[in-house]
């Protein structure tokens, strides 16, 4: 154990600052601060020493130098050992034992519209990034805290431990604190990277916005950087990969996800979470998550073997969803946008499910599914704000990286291409079958149908090498008749095959991107069928 006599802090973010404070003064801990850290800790009663009155050395340069000191550095790397306490000494350098430090807000102030290259490298920190590595190379003598969340483990330590810290402690915040700086370097190399500097003038550190338009003097934020480092946390091991006999982990993106994330959900109940669950989760949320009524999905191999959104609720579009293809819902993954009612609880406690995703669960529905010892059951919340982000996928010797999927042109938006228009009741079917299919791996088709205020899938084709074969595949899957039904096709049909497979099934009219060399040919497929066509000009393939 080491007992805590000095302690220096120094943050950005002051959350938690007054009960740090007050939790140092208990101790009879001595405090070196600087600036705004120093007035709100005395502010709540701690012992203050302002660093340049330690050190002897003002603030200069703007405050760019402050705790560079020997005096600070040596008080944080100097180790219990004879030979140092002997050198210490005769430079008259007291020992730290606790860094409480925090960075300038590099992420945030890029973040920021209109931000300027001199702004953001003002807030490039550096003698943090400096103290934060002496006390973590240190940690057998010197504790070190990053994060105003790790305050009340320290605290309680102090209290438990009459003022110490175990080995222990200090090692997990130290490699915790490495991981940190880490990340922060990471940002910020990521972000200058990122700027295509060949309309760089000399105005442009002070006068131009970074996100100026090429030809203004200004730096122009390309969409990747050149060097892309990222950061994942708090790994967990899984039982096994996509097989038994392949490892496993899963760690969660430090940034808050737009939109609802299997990531950030809660488990309520059942067995260890799989790869392959946290897989289909995934999938599963992301494809209700495109529906505004009530919508539930059921997931098999990431891609839905019945999804269906209605106007009477939850527990209807589970029952809709399920007759689509009640044999693949066996073993499958749901997910709701909805909150799951006492209904529908006790229709999903009647088949056999993997794990039920939704917004939350009423006391009857949890009830009702405890039964299934086995089932997971996961609540997600949606965030107010986030960051859309980038989807990653890893090949052999590198990283596929891309912006997500997250626009989508509606089936009001698209185009008739057809002499015949689309109903008001097509219109909505077509919509549905489409949003569908930007979530069914490709090639992809979609037959769906209207009903009284509801809408389901009737038929999906998935994941395969040509397109006509998708069609002929979501028809034979059909339990339910395609007659009267629509089609979504995720990206354009290269012959009229599809279209005459389609027409053929029975289904009224198609919504698809366009864009095929034989456009007028299909088109004419089309309209000699009587079908209503709309083109997106947008496609949704997913490999």
């Amino acid at each position: 154990m080491i007992r805590i006599r000095r302690a220096l802090v120094s943050v950005s973010d002051k959350r938690g600052v007054e009960e740090l404070a007050r939790g140092l003064s208990r101790h009879g801990i001595e405090v070196l601060s600087t600036g705004g850290t120093a007035r709100a800790l005395r502010e709540a009663g701690a012992r203050v020493t302002d660093v340049a009155a330690y050190t002897g050395a003002p603030e200069i340069l703007d405050g760019r130098v402050k705790t560079l000191h020997p005096k600070i550095h040596g008080g944080l790397l100097g180790r219990a050992t004879p030979e140092h306490e002997a050198e210490m000494a005769k430079h008259q350098i007291e020992k730290i034992d606790l860094v409480v430090v925090n960075l300038y807000p590099f992420r945030e102030t890029v973040a920021r519209a209109n931000v300027t290259l001199a702004e953001a490298i003002e807030n490039i920190d550096i003698g943090g990034p400096s103290m934060i590595r002496s006390a973590s190379k240190n940690h057998e003598r010197v504790t070190v805290v990053v994060e105003p969340d790790d305050y009340p483990a320290l605290l309680e330590e102090l209290d438990a431990n009459d003022g110490q810290t175990s080995a222990s402690l200090r090692f997990r915040f130290a490699r915790k604190a490495f991981a940190y700086t880490a990340a922060y370097d990471g940002a910020i190399a990521n972000w200058l990277t990122a700027l295509d500097d060949k309309a760089l003038d000399d105005k442009a550190l002070e006068e131009k916005p970074v996100e100026a338009k090429e030809g203004e003097g200004g730096l122009v934020l390309k969409a990747f950087p050149e060097v892309l480092t990222l950061q994942f946390k708090d790994g967990k091991e899984l039982r096994y990969g996509e097989n038994p006999h392949q490892k496993a982990a899963f760690y969660l993106d430090e940034a808050q996800p737009e939109g609802p994330s299997v990531a950030r959900a809660e488990v309520l109940q059942g067995k260890e979470l799989s790869f392959n669950n946290i897989v289909d989760l995934d999938a599963a949320v992301q494809l209700v998550s495109e529906f505004g009524r009530p919508a539930v999905a059921i997931i098999k191999h990431t891609n839905p073997c019945g999804a269906a959104e209605s106007d009477d609720g939850v527990a209807a579009a589970y029952l809709m969803a399920r007759e689509c293809d009640p044999v693949s819902a066996f073993g499958g993954i749901v997910a709701c946008n909805r909150v799951v009612d006492d209904d529908l609880g006790r229709e999903l406690s009647e088949t056999f499910l993997e794990c039920v995703i939704a917004p939350g669960f009423t006391d009857g529905a949890r009830a009702a599914l405890s039964k299934k010892k086995s089932l997971r059951l996961l609540a997600y919340q949606t965030p107010t704000h986030g960051k859309s982000g980038w989807q990653l996928r890893a090949v052999n010797g590198g990283l596929l990286v891309q912006t997500r999927d997250d626009r989508i042109v509606s089936a009001a938006e698209a185009a008739v291409a057809t002499a015949r228009q689309p109903s008001a009741d097509e219109l909505r079917a077509l919509d549905f079958a489409w949003r569908v299919c930007k979530h069914v791996k490709s090639n992809a088709i979609v037959f769906a149908s209207l009903s009284a205020g509801s809408v389901r899938t009737v038929g999906v084709g998935a994941g395969q090498m040509s397109r006509v074969d998708s069609v002929k595949i979501a028809r034979m899957k059909a339990i339910l008749p395609t007659m009267g039904s629509v089609c979504a096709s995720d990206a354009f049909f290269p012959f009229r095959d599809g279209v005459d497979a389609i027409a053929e099934a029975g289904a009224t009219a198609i919504i698809q991107p366009g864009g095929s060399v034989k456009d007028d040919e299909v088109i004419k497929a089309a309209d000699e069928n009587k079908l209503a066509m709309l083109i997106t000009k947008m496609r949704h393939f997913r490999h």
